[in-house]
């Protein structure tokens, strides 16, 4: 049996499964979770210890398509500025419940559209945060930059204001793909930005690129990817476009018959990931690449690597402390998310309150199951002594578990006296041998294709 008729008899190319940025999934969030609960965490966090910090921006000039992600458009620049305004209050309420000698490992700054903001207020926001939580040592200080919205004057102040990583969105090269997905970005204009950033010293760089586009074909990806190699990436996340017009109403605007097979999906992700690795990139996880000298490289092979919201990160801090609009908090306790709407979010805070609207407090066995999840996401193995020693799970039903996932996938997987590990040729399957692991109902989270 080939590998492909191997991976059409476990159903990869018609499985819809979690991308398992965290464990359980966003739709399994509820309201037992609120403002009281997430003031409860922050003040919980030790003294002296180090967090990460998540701002997300939801303003974009145009509205991209492809994108899901939850963004709204805006023509002028009072609604970022007010916006903006509101960040600085939620940052006052963050830091009378911070406890003391707190300090950041890793300030990204998402959206939406962060480089919409003015120079005058990118240093404001980031002179604010760093009066709340100053940088630790070896920190990292990253934002997502549209290479159409931005000017000397605003990457000048991101640069003087400790930017150490910047993130660009590529997505695809190809005008006639970039004129179906809504997102019109030359190369010779993303050329610029990258070239601002290395005028200014900013010493690393992430980008994204998409496979699954319409009309994308083999020597299409490989073009752009080419092109994207010419820029210097220290690492690049290759993710599958996720068609889910169901969920985000501008993907109706994508002419879905012009959308690859699953069986194509496959074929582009396989051409990118070679030319990846032909010029010296590591596999890092399903969907990442990055330079051996790059952290996330070296935290897959120190053991180290983890994944979060933005997915596969080297920051080991156990608090994500979400800002905005529809961020996501991690703590030690559970996931807690402020409210989606911009109009409830802003309305909270200048209440005076967080506007926290959902999450889930960790309970039963969910954290040994999240660990499990990110072992095979990020290493491609599980350690049984690792679970049952972090996580006291008992040793009988978890080799039950494992057993029941090496009945199910077969040679896709190995079962060892050690735990569990996923080889080469079943790693297409990789979240969909996660989900066998995931205890929560997923048939009506509407999630995207498994490849």
């Amino acid at each position: 049996m080939t590998q492909e008729s191997q991976l059409t008899r476990l159903g990869l190319f018609d499985a819809r499964v979690p991308r398992y940025t965290s464990y359980p999934t966003a739709p399994h969030f509820s309201a037992e979770v609120g403002p009281a609960k997430f003031e409860e965490w922050i003040e919980a966090i030790p003294e002296g210890s180090a967090i990460s910090l998540y701002m997300h921006v939801p303003f974009c000039r145009r509205l991209c398509w492809f994108c899901a992600c939850r963004t709204q458009g805006t023509q002028s620049e009072a609604p970022v500025q007010a916006y903006a305004e509101t960040l600085l209050q939620e940052l006052e309420l963050l830091r009378a419940r911070l406890p003391a000698r707190v300090s950041l490992s890793r300030l990204h700054w998402g959206g939406g559209t962060p480089t919409l903001m003015p120079a005058d207020m990118i240093r404001r926001l980031a002179d604010a945060i760093f009066d709340t939580v100053p940088m630790g040592e070896n920190a990292e200080f990253s934002v997502e930059i549209d290479p159409n919205e931005i000017d000397a004057e605003r990457m000048n102040a991101l640069a003087a204001s400790g930017m150490n990583r910047a993130s660009i969105g590529i997505q695809d090269f190809d005008p006639i793909i970039q004129g179906v997905i809504g997102r019109n970005q030359s190369y010779e204009i993303t050329k610029a930005a990258v070239d601002m950033l290395r005028e200014r010293e900013v010493a690393s760089l992430n980008a994204d690129i998409l496979y699954g586009l319409p009309h994308q074909t083999p020597t299409k990806i490989a073009d752009s990817v080419q092109k994207l190699l010419s820029l210097g990436p220290d690492r690049v996340a290759l993710y599958g476009y996720a068609h889910v017009p169901w969920m985000a109403r501008r993907q109706n605007l994508i002419p879905s018959d012009h959308l690859p097979t699953p069986q194509e999906r496959l074929k582009l992700f396989e051409v990118a990931q070679q030319l990846f690795e032909a010029d010296g990139y590591d596999a890092i996880g399903i969907d990442h690449f990055a330079l051996p000298t790059d952290g996330l490289s070296i935290a897959r092979k120190t053991g180290k690597l983890r994944r979060n919201f933005q997915g596969y990160t080297d920051d080991l801090a156990e608090v994500l402390v979400g800002l905005g609009a529809s961020s996501i908090s991690r703590f030690p306790q559970g996931y807690a998310q402020n409210a989606p709407a911009t109009s409830a979010h802003v309305g909270a805070i200048r209440e005076g309150h967080f506007s926290t609207a959902r999450g889930h407090e960790f309970r039963g066995e969910d954290k040994m199951r999240a660990r499990l999840i990110e072992a095979l996401m990020c290493d491609f193995h599980v350690s049984r002594a690792e679970l049952i020693r972090d996580f006291d799970a008992d040793p009988d039903a978890l080799d039950a578990m494992l057993r029941s996932c090496a009945d199910h996938f077969g040679e896709m997987v190995e079962l060892r006296d050690d735990g569990l590990s996923i080889p080469v040729q079943g790693r297409p399957l990789t979240r969909m041998i996660a989900r066998h692991f995931d205890a929560y109902d997923l048939s009506k989270a509407g999630h995207s294709s498994a490849i």
